[in-house]
């Protein structure tokens, strides 16, 4: 499996009255490693939308196995969990310097016109990333 991980830095305004970090937090975690993991793969979020399309999360599912403090060093890792060429589906871990994982989650794309909101299928709008999203499945078997 193709996992990018991205460091993370524990901002003092990401933590609560507890001193741990707020669970929405992790879902702006989410999106640094899905951008860096899309990044290493080559393509562009940027190029995408100079096209007039978006990708807007549909589902979002998350899970806290050990909250993160304040000062703590931490790393998002991001994969491609599925895709079917409409839908894609990211996995997330958040671990720390011994590879505990804190939290674990998935996030669910479609891409749409940005002005109307219409769905398109991936794989005929954008070719390339539909090529370079096969190729990193098939790379699982």
């Amino acid at each position: 499996m193709n996992k990018v991980q991205t460091p993370i830095e524990v901002r003092y305004q990401e933590t609560d009255q507890m001193g741990v970090v707020y669970h929405a937090n992790y879902l702006v975690w989410f999106e640094i490693g899905r951008t860096k993991f899309i990044e290493h793969l080559g393509l562009s979020y940027i190029e995408m939308e100079k096209n007039n399309v978006v990708s807007p999360v549909v589902d979002a599912q998350i899970s806290f196995k050990k909250p993160v403090q304040y000062g703590e060093r931490v790393f998002v890792e991001t994969w491609l969990e599925s895709y079917d060429g409409l839908k894609t589906v990211y996995g997330y871990q958040i671990v720390d310097e011994n590879d505990d994982i804190r939290v674990s989650g998935s996030s669910r794309h479609v891409i749409v016109k940005k002005d109307t909101f219409r769905p398109l299928s991936l794989r005929k709008a954008f070719p390339d990333w539909h090529d370079v999203y096969m190729q990193n499945l098939e790379g699982e078997k």
